[in-house]
């Protein structure tokens, strides 16, 4: 495949470096989290840390939509990759990996609803499913969206194995990190009879081992870095 012009190369490569890292801090922040949690550290802790976890899958979310915005979209007279001026938003919803984009942005803002409202002391059992569990179900479907969507874009539509394919891994550990995060949310609903979660520590873990596929992805990211057409 050809590579990008430079200077379409060099500012993809600076917004890849920004989500790759901000993915790789904010898993990390949120394994921490959820060790604490695990721990028997306090709620408040542990809600900081997310919150903290959730900046930054936020800005890792937005730089990961502008990968997609500013991608190159035609071939130079030398065969290189082209891209136009720099865009923070456009509207193409007939591009899977558009989104795949958006609904992974749109998920880190839902989370960042959920983390919000965890500090909100003295909630019912009612209102704290509304308020907090409502957001993490939603924030994680919209997850499992993105993940589902591209890995049927690198996929072209049919399952496929690219075990030599770093792209390919990137997708699939996030994908499954999603799967992660779903299974620790639907553990940490709070039911009515008892007034506790179904399993803490299946939530607790869950979202440990969830975070840490997304700090995993991130890392291997930072080595997908787009190509200049003179290397």
């Amino acid at each position: 495949m050809a590579g990008a012009e430079p200077s379409t190369a060099r500012r993809l490569r600076r917004v890849n470096a920004v989500a790759a890292t901000a993915f790789a801090i904010g898993g990390s922040l949120f394994a921490i989290g959820a060790a604490l949690a695990e721990s028997g550290a306090s709620a408040t802790t542990s809600a900081w840390v997310y919150l903290c976890g959730g900046f930054f899958f936020s800005t890792g979310g937005y730089a990961s939509f502008l990968q997609v915005v500013n991608g190159p979209r035609g071939v130079g007279a030398d065969r290189a990759l082209t891209a136009g001026g720099w865009r923070w938003w456009s509207y193409e919803s007939a591009r899977l990996e558009w989104l795949s984009a958006l609904t992974l942005f749109v998920g880190t803002l839902v989370f960042a609803i959920n983390l919000g409202d965890s500090f909100i002391a003295g909630l019912s059992v009612p209102w704290e499913n509304r308020l907090v569990w409502s957001p993490d179900m939603v924030g994680c479907a919209f997850f499992l969206i993105s993940g589902h969507l591209a890995l049927v874009e690198i996929c072209h539509g049919t399952p496929c194995w690219r075990q030599r394919d770093l792209g390919w891994w990137i997708v699939a550990v996030n994908l499954l990190g999603s799967v992660l995060f779903m299974i620790a949310a639907v553990a940490s609903y709070v039911q009515p009879a008892t007034a506790t979660a179904i399993s803490e520590s299946v939530a607790n873990w869950g979202t440990l081992a969830g975070a840490l596929s997304f700090a995993i992805a991130g890392l291997m990211q930072e080595l997908e870095r787009p190509a200049d057409a003179r290397a």
